[in-house]
């Protein structure tokens, strides 16, 4: 009889002590998928921290108060897009990819010149076209700029205005001027802004270093170069300044195309 009941009593302190094992092992397993998830979560978190930290750093550095100054920039005229107008362009083998010499005279001021075929065939083309079906003859002057960085005279607007010509528009850029560099004597054409191929009849002249920044599009198709006359080109013309001392505008010497001969 005794022995019966050791038996159960051993049976019974059997089964408490896997029951306490039996709950130990749960709290223990729910405690590791706490931790587990407790980890996770705080990963999470100091991702997302990370992440909205740097998108912060970005917006103040790109377009908040971080930013750095946008470098000045500069658009010569015409101001209206017309890359889709093609025209009569002439055909790139106008410009025999040779150097061409010519006459450019501004009111009294005769301007050697000379065309680079090779450099910038399209726009080169255009010009000596032009030149040839007496496009030029009468065209004003309508833009003159002096600044600290630049110094140019524009030419060859249909209107006068510097307005863009209708039906006549042609691209790529061609020869652009090296890291914005357009050094005195420089003939390039002038475009829209971040068009590409809006290039038109539309010249400027260089008369003193110029830095004009890239726009979206690039730079400005280099035609060509003043060899002789550049002296008189500013005491003559440039030298008399912006109408209402301005830096950008009408010349205040009216200037116009008399005379422009290739050969």
């Amino acid at each position: 009889m005794a022995s019966s009941k050791k038996h159960s009593r051993e049976q019974r302190e059997a089964r408490e002590r896997l029951r306490h094992y039996s709950a130990r092992t749960v709290v223990h397993e729910k405690t590791l998928a706490r931790r587990k998830r407790d980890n996770i979560l705080a990963i999470s978190i100091g991702l997302i921290v990370i992440a909205l930290v740097s998108a912060a750093q970005v917006f103040y550095f790109s377009s908040g108060p971080g930013a750095p100054e946008p470098a000045p920039s500069f658009t010569p005229e015409p101001s209206a897009s017309a890359q889709e107008n093609v025209g009569d362009v002439p055909d790139v083998s106008v410009a025999e990819a040779r150097t061409w010499t010519g006459e450019l005279s501004l009111n009294d001021v005769t301007l050697g010149i000379e065309l680079d075929g090779a450099g910038a065939p399209q726009a080169v083309a255009s010009i000596v076209d032009s030149i040839a079906n007496n496009y030029y003859v009468g065209k004003f002057c309508h833009r003159l700029v002096k600044t600290e960085k630049v110094g140019l005279i524009q030419c060859g607007s249909l209107d006068g205005t510097g307005a863009s010509e209708p039906g006549y528009a042609y691209g790529p850029i061609e020869n652009a001027g090296v890291g914005g560099f357009y050094p005195a004597g420089t003939i390039a054409v002038a475009r829209s802004g971040d068009d590409a191929f809006s290039n038109g009849r539309q010249f400027f002249i260089v008369f003193d270093d110029a830095t004009i920044p890239d726009d979206a599009a690039g730079g400005y198709s280099i035609v060509g170069t003043v060899v002789s006359g550049l002296d008189a080109l500013q005491s003559e013309i440039t030298d008399g300044g912006v109408a209402d001392d301005a830096e950008d505008g009408v010349p205040v010497i009216e200037t116009s195309i008399t005379r422009f001969t290739i050969q």
